[in-house]
């Protein structure tokens, strides 16, 4: 079978939206190939295992390493972590009212090595690589594969979606029989 000679990835991604300007984003990051490394739901409620608390603890790292960044709902689930991650601008670190909404489109700085500083792309890719380093020194597992090589994101336009979204990451251990993922498991 001849392989292409190129291979092009369609982008989830909005064209020329800044994702490293202010605003909330929901955010969802799936292990590889949904596999269920990070602990298991039982009674409705996620009962996290070691690579379970090392995610968690990753997450709440990311403000230490993102001075920009705020952390909103989270939670760590048997497959998935979603959570909502907020980019302050300078004048509204501590504000988080202040830093949801999207503005208007601006377009993307291009660089040549890696995602845009201070992105939600720069963000999100440190916290899996910082998981993924973490679960392969802990010597407690042989996955090869952490996490599946995007992610997705939604940018939260508003109050209204803000609380929405939260409601949805609360409750998304109890939803958990009805995903499709898990009856694939």
């Amino acid at each position: 079978m001849k392989q292409p000679s190129n291979h092009h990835r369609r982008s989830i991604r909005l064209p020329e939206y800044d994702y490293a300007q202010p605003g909330a984003y929901f955010i969802t990051v799936c292990t590889h190939q949904h596999a269920c490394l990070f602990g298991t739901i039982v009674d409705g409620e996620m009962q996290l295992n070691e690579m379970g608390r090392m995610v968690q603890a990753c997450w709440d790292e990311i403000p230490a390493h993102f001075a920009q960044v705020e952390l909103d709902a989270c939670v760590v689930m048997p497959n998935h972590v979603h959570g909502i991650i907020v980019i302050c601008d300078d004048y509204s670190i501590g504000a988080r009212q202040a830093c949801v909404g999207a503005t208007h489109a601006s377009p993307l700085q291009r660089h040549a090595n890696g995602p845009q500083p201070k992105s939600i792309a720069a963000v999100v890719g440190s916290f899996k690589s910082a998981v993924t380093k973490r679960i392969h020194e802990s010597h407690n597992t042989h996955v090869a594969s952490v996490w599946q090589r995007n992610y997705y994101e939604r940018i939260i336009r508003n109050e209204t979606e803000l609380n929405a979204v939260r409601e949805y990451v609360a409750n998304n251990p109890q939803q958990w029989a009805l995903d499709a993922e898990y009856r694939n498991q």
